[in-house]
């Protein structure tokens, strides 16, 4: 199994998850020609995806999924409550496949296994993705990190993980005190230090990847994010991966 990142942050995020010819979109919050490029700089075409699986309705998570699904005729995973926040997008979901959050989906040689999460959207979800050898674990919108995501994510091989803010950048920061209460809320993201204690409570003996995700780009530095990683793992901080805005990451690979 390999993963790549087409993005990731308030402007738009998208993983490709591969294995054995089997390829799965997490999210689409890119227009068309925008993803199309993005896939193509870690060499794929959009005709060769399977299926797209949607976290939640925010526009910087499924604001590109209709269009994409549309064009190329792709089944769309997503939960009830997320397809009835997508609007008038709805009509052109024709291959939507609703999902249960209690039972994981097959799409061809993998399973993906939904959980829910505390996030301020109509019923968000997170995703693992598993071939039967090896579990890459996938959190990329919470306010806060809860004995169920810490068994959801326990054990896996490879993580990609929110580390939006740094609690005292956000603080400290241009934005209105609305907005603070609502990053920094229990519904919201991810503070880095949060993170942190994410890992310390999960089995990460197996992790071959961990990566930060979902930074903000006035609350955080991928150097916050790293040090607050790599402090839980007691690992040097250039082993802490770091999913940009821009460039999300390349193609890593997982072996058993």
């Amino acid at each position: 199994m390999r993963f790549a990142s087409l993005g990731s942050g308030s402007r738009g995020n998208a993983l490709l998850v591969e294995c054995e010819g089997t390829r799965v979109l997490l999210d689409c919050g890119f227009g068309l020609a925008e993803v199309t490029a993005r896939l193509a700089r870690i060499g794929i075409e959009p005709g060769a995806l399977d299926a797209i699986v949607v976290t939640h309705e925010h526009g910087d998570h499924g604001g590109g999924v209709a269009r994409l699904a549309a064009r190329y005729g792709l089944p769309v995973y997503l939960t009830h409550g997320t397809l009835a926040e997508l609007g008038p997008d709805r009509a052109a979901l024709a291959n939507a496949v609703l999902i249960d959050t209690a039972a994981p989906a097959a799409i061809g040689a993998l399973e993906v296994r939904p959980y829910p999460v505390p996030h301020d959207a109509r019923e968000p979800v997170q995703f693992v993705f598993s071939d039967g050898a090896v579990m890459l674990g996938v959190l990329t919108d919470t306010g806060r990190h809860t004995p169920h995501i810490a068994r959801a994510l326990s054990g896996a091989q490879a993580l990609v993980l929110e580390c939006n803010h740094d609690a005292d950048m956000l603080a400290n920061g241009p934005y209105p005190a609305s907005l603070k209460s609502r990053i920094a809320g229990p519904m919201g993201h991810l503070a880095n230090g949060a993170a942190a204690d994410l890992l310390r409570a999960i089995d990460t003996s197996r992790l071959q990847h961990v990566v930060a995700a979902h930074l903000s780009e006035k609350n955080n530095t991928p150097r916050h994010a790293r040090a607050a990683l790599a402090g839980a793992l007691d690992c040097g901080e250039e082993w802490i991966g770091v999913a940009s805005q821009e460039e999300g990451f390349g193609w890593r690979q997982i072996v058993p």
